[in-house]
């Protein structure tokens, strides 16, 4: 098996010292952009640029130098953490031996396309340069599918170290290695001791936390080395780690419950090892996933990741014979060996297969790898032919069965907790294969800036104070405005409650009442509730009724932003009665505007009667690029009388396979006269188009139109069971790609 060596740090690293600026006679402070371009401009060997503790806004800083090896140039804060840009801002510098510290950039957002830049112009690149000790956090602009790269290293032999970046909000990599010209390729970078903190699910491709090369330049060499960095919850899309280039080492590194893998998605001799992924059972969670020729992954951990097919713990897809560079190059001379699977569900060999991605494996090896899990006894899925995949020296927990016939060896499912906190086999089981001890190769303690806290920053319902709110007109508004992140507004059971003004959601809040009579809402707006950019919602106990509204096309009782949501939100309802909104023929409960997106919307034991739009419009993110709407969304427990259309209708069109949504579930829910209006388009009780895991059971219709699927590419999984269909059609569907169970129709 071929593989990359490891390369020693670049000699210039060892010579970098940040001392004080009390300590060094050749440093300048400036106070403004116009000093710092009179520094920068005459800046020699040996100097240092300061920038004054303060905020900075506004300001697009050009650092063009060339230091020496042992007269290092440095642009570098008062004090690290004291000097915050903020605003329409961003870094550009080129030149050689170079070194940026300090700096935080927040709340902000690049002018250009990136905030970060190892280049002033496509000729002026950095070489020999170092960036350490920096944060990016929420430097995002509002439009979320506005792309920009947070950092992007161009030159050659440059260090990306112990800097902290965080939720990146928008489109685009949080740090990209480019290669689109000859003076960016064989780069040798090295990215290490660095904190990639928690990025939200973006809902679309474009979410890669750290991209290596693009499809482009995907066989040109760029050697570069990742290292020591720690990947907390970073679930922008399923590639975490999108490996483009070739030569590349990605060694040592930390992934902690982040939704996705490490994926050599193009390029050759990659080298993958003595890396941690910490899924602890949460959804979603994958490894490593191999594509093209000559990789190899050795020595790795893997512990709780529940990702199926391409998103699995171990997985090597199948390839398409003759590929174009932004394809599938098939799996050739490749190796997984010596590996650690504990509790994770699925290795998945040939993945991908179909009538493009035809070739399989082949001249590759599968040894000495340790699979123990009770979670999942048959972890292996073979989508192809492996025979071009030698099996030899695994060891699989005798529980556990495989359709491999031979290299594996059943042994007990002896795991502990060993003294590091982790999930290990056996000392004994561990020496067959030559692991060594398991422990974290880098804690989250040991990477990132060294000034910036790693704090969660999420605000959950029902954290804050309690506030009556009394009866009346425009009362709850008037709370709802004087609201704190996590407050809970408490309505009067019986009250009636009315808004003559848009009710804005800016913040997580909970408005309810207590169990009894629910209190009664109503508008005399075209909208109930706007949850706006940063809001989550949760309703609990309460009366929505139509009986005021305006005689408005596209009424709705909670709707999201007309303006693009850079933040994520969730909607929970529960136990609510929603009546009579049928002042005109389009009035919906809730529609979810192009431009948001909600990791989980919830609607729980609640009865909506006498509707004349939707109860979920979840449809509009219509240009077909695998863009959606919400992440996971559950209906239990719910009864829809007389609803014109349905009771949901989720779109996530295109081809896209880089995402994990929309998930679905359906439960337990009765719906009687539901999708006959006589203007509603799809004909439909529920239409679910392109859902990638979808689940329907114990729901019975009644006197509806039927249910409607249109299942799309990324092998959805949809399943319907316990479902009884009464004077209602039966499910339509593209095709049969789909399992029912006890499914009757009357």
């Amino acid at each position: 098996m071929s593989k990359v060596s490891k390369r020693p740090f670049f000699p210039f690293v060892l010579l970098l010292t940040l001392a004080s600026f009390s300590q060094v006679s050749n440093a300048v402070l400036v106070k403004n952009i116009k000093q710092f371009n009179e520094a920068v401009a005459s800046v020699k060997p040996g100097d240092e640029v300061v920038l004054a503790n303060g905020t900075w806004k506004d300001v697009e800083l050009v650092f063009q130098a060339k230091g020496l090896p042992k007269k290092l140039i440095e642009l570098k804060a008062q004090t690290p953490g004291k000097v915050i840009i903020t605003g329409k801002s961003n870094l550009a510098f080129s030149g050689e031996y170079l070194v940026i510290s300090g700096l935080v950039f927040k709340d902000g957002y690049t002018p250009t396309g990136e905030v970060i830049s190892f280049r002033t112009s496509d000729e002026d690149l950095a070489n020999h340069s170092r960036v350490t000790n920096v944060v990016i956090d929420n430097f995002s602009t509002t439009d979320r599918q506005m792309s920009d790269l947070w950092v992007a290293m161009y030159g050659k032999n440059n260090r990306f170290d112990h800097n902290s970046l965080v939720n990146k909000r928008n489109r685009g990599v949080t740090l990209a290695v480019r290669m689109n010209s000859e003076g960016s390729r064989k780069n040798n970078h090295l990215i290490e001791y660095n904190y990639f903190g928690p990025r939200q699910v973006l809902g679309a491709n474009g979410g890669e936390t750290l991209r290596i090369g693009t499809s482009h330049f995907s066989r040109e060499y760029s050697n570069t080395t990742a290292q020591f960095n720690y990947f907390d919850r970073t679930n922008g899309e399923h590639e975490i780690i999108s490996n483009k280039s070739s030569g590349n080492s990605l060694i040592n590194n930390v992934f902690f419950e982040t939704q996705g893998t490490l994926t050599m998605r193009h390029g050759h001799f990659t080298t993958v090892e003595g890396n941690y992924f910490l899924g602890n059972r949460k959804p979603n969670t994958g490894g490593i996933r191999i594509i093209n020729e000559s990789q190899s992954v050795s020595n790795n951990y893997m512990y709780g990741l529940t990702g199926q097919r391409l998103r699995g713990a171990l997985v090597i897809m199948n390839g398409v014979p003759n590929s174009t560079p932004n394809r599938y190059d098939p799996v050739i001379d490749s190796a997984m060996n010596n590996n650690i699977v504990i509790d994770s569900d699925h290795i998945e060999l040939g993945a991908g297969a179909d009538e493009e991605r035809s070739a399989p494996p082949t001249t590759s090896e599968f040894t000495g790898n340790i699979i123990l899990g009770k979670t999942n006894l048959t972890p292996f899925t073979l989508y192809d032919d492996m025979s071009g995949i030698k099996f030899e020296g695994n060891y699989l927990n005798e529980e556990a069965s495989t359709p491999i016939k031979s290299g594996f060896a059943s042994t007990p499912y002896s795991v502990t907790t060993n003294k590091y906190g982790l999930k290990a086999p056996d000392k004994a089981l561990l020496e067959k294969i030559g692991f060594g001890e398991v422990k974290l190769p880098v804690t989250k303690t040991e990477v990132g800036a060294s000034f910036y806290p790693k704090n969660e920053i999420d605000v959950v319902f029902k954290s804050g104070e309690k506030i009556a709110v009394k009866p009346g007109t425009n009362t709850l508004l008037t709370a709802l405005e004087a609201s704190k992140s996590g407050d809970i507004l408490v309505l009067k059971n019986g009250g009636e409650y009315l808004l003559t003004k848009f009710a804005e959601v800016h913040h997580p809040i909970t408005i309810m009442a207590q169990k009894g009579k629910k209190p009664v809402i109503r508008s005399q707006k075209p909208n109930f509730i706007n949850i706006e950019n940063g809001g989550a919602l949760e309703v609990e106990n309460l009366w929505f009724d139509g009986a005021q509204s305006p005689d408005y096309k596209g009424n709705t009782i909670i709707s999201t932003s007309s303006n693009s949501m850079n933040i994520n939100y969730t909607l929970s309802v529960r136990n609510v009665k929603v009546t009579d909104l049928d002042v005109n023929g389009y009035f919906y409960f809730f529609k979810a505007n192009a431009g948001t997106f909600a990791d989980n919307i919830e609607i729980l034991d609640s009865e909506f009667s006498n509707i004349t739009g939707a109860i979920l419009q979840l449809n509009r993110e219509v240009d077909d690029l695998g863009v959606y709407s919400v992440e996971n969304l559950v209906i239990s427990g719910n009864t829809f009388t007389d609803i014109k259309e349905e009771v949901a209708t989720v779109y996530r069109g295109g081809t896209d396979e880089s995402t994990f949504g929309p998930v679905v579930t359906v439960t337990d829910n009765t719906l009687t006269n539901v999708g006959k209006g006589p203007t509603h388009r799809s004909g439909a009780s529920m239409y679910f188009h392109g859902v990638q895991k979808l689940n329907i059971s114990n729901t019975t219709w009644n006197k509806s139109a039927p249910l409607e699927l249109f299942l799309t590419n990324g092998e959805p999984i949809t399943v319907i069971e316990n479902v009884e269909m009464q004077d209602t059609g039966k499910i339509r569907a593209n095709n049969d790609e789909y399992k029912t169970s006890n499914v009757t129709y009357d």
